[in-house]
């Protein structure tokens, strides 16, 4: 595994600066997003010498854009909005060789017209299913065209709110574009976590195969539990990491949910766990 971090764990004036600060913190990789380069994180445009920027800062400084950043609410209310998520996402896909990568994450959003990472009642209904696939099968014609690869997460508070649901998305899309981000702190809802090693189980036995990325934050609670720096929190990750190893994955692992200032600490803790 290559130990990342979310490139905008580091506020800076410049893109440069930024990388000179992952490179300073000891690891090999990111999760890109495009505000550490001065951008909304799904622009309307992106300039071509700026992603060629964005590829040289990184790997000049031995750094891998292990992703970036392509989160939009795929089931919005409101077509128009999911209709201007798709475009943008057209405008990232075709920047991604430029800037040095091949993987777009991506949420599958949530019935809640406000807040793409808050719970709605109507996430689990059949019509929220049938605007996903459909979102989603646009997507990944835009991936096809790009040549790129669109990995999302399952998340408590969107419509693939569970590993069983992520697999059913796999298996009805049948698509080599699309794969898995994969966050043990996102998949309890709530009462779960008394059955935490069981849901962890389940959902490496059903996507490890289909893992791009893993993350690693912590959990307060279950349900919306939001963010806490890995080893602050309640997930095993004795249990997490282990499971990262029974199934061989040895793609990027990222940290994220932490401060600047926590960095050393939560790479630490996961290092000695992976030791």
């Amino acid at each position: 595994m290559r130990l990342g971090l979310f490139a905008k764990t580091f506020v800076r004036p410049t893109l440069e600066a930024v990388f000179d600060a992952v490179r300073d913190s000891g690891v090999s990789c990111v999760q890109f997003n495009l505000v550490s380069a001065g951008l909304a994180s799904m622009p309307e445009e992106i300039d071509p010498g700026l992603a060629e920027r964005i590829r040289l800062a990184a790997s000049s400084r031995g750094i891998e854009l292990a992703a970036v950043s392509g989160t939009f609410n795929m089931i919005h209310p409101d077509p128009r909005q999911r209709q201007a998520g798709l475009r943008r996402l057209a405008v990232l896909a075709e920047a991604c060789r430029r800037m040095g990568t091949s993987v777009i994450t991506l949420c599958t959003g949530t019935r809640d017209p406000e807040d793409m990472w808050r719970h709605h009642p109507a996430n689990d209904s059949p019509r929220a299913w049938a605007d996903l696939l459909e979102t989603l099968s646009a997507a990944l014609r835009i991936a096809d065209d790009a040549g790129v690869t669109l990995a999302f997460e399952p998340e408590v508070a969107n419509v693939v709110d569970s590993a069983p649901k992520a697999r059913r998305l796999l298996d009805e899309l049948r698509s080599e574009r699309l794969k898995v981000v994969m966050d043990g702190a996102n998949l309890f809802h709530s009462g779960e976590l008394p059955r935490m090693s069981e849901i962890l189980e389940e959902a490496f036995a059903l996507l490890a195969g289909d893992i791009v990325i893993a993350h690693a934050k912590d959990l307060s609670r279950d349900g919306q539990a939001g963010d806490l720096p890995a080893g602050q929190g309640l997930l095993d990750y004795d249990r997490y990491l282990g499971l990262m190893r029974r199934y061989r994955f040895d793609g990027p692992l990222i940290l994220h949910g932490l401060t600047e200032s926590q960095v050393p600490g939560c790479l630490a803790f996961v290092r000695a766990k992976l030791a």
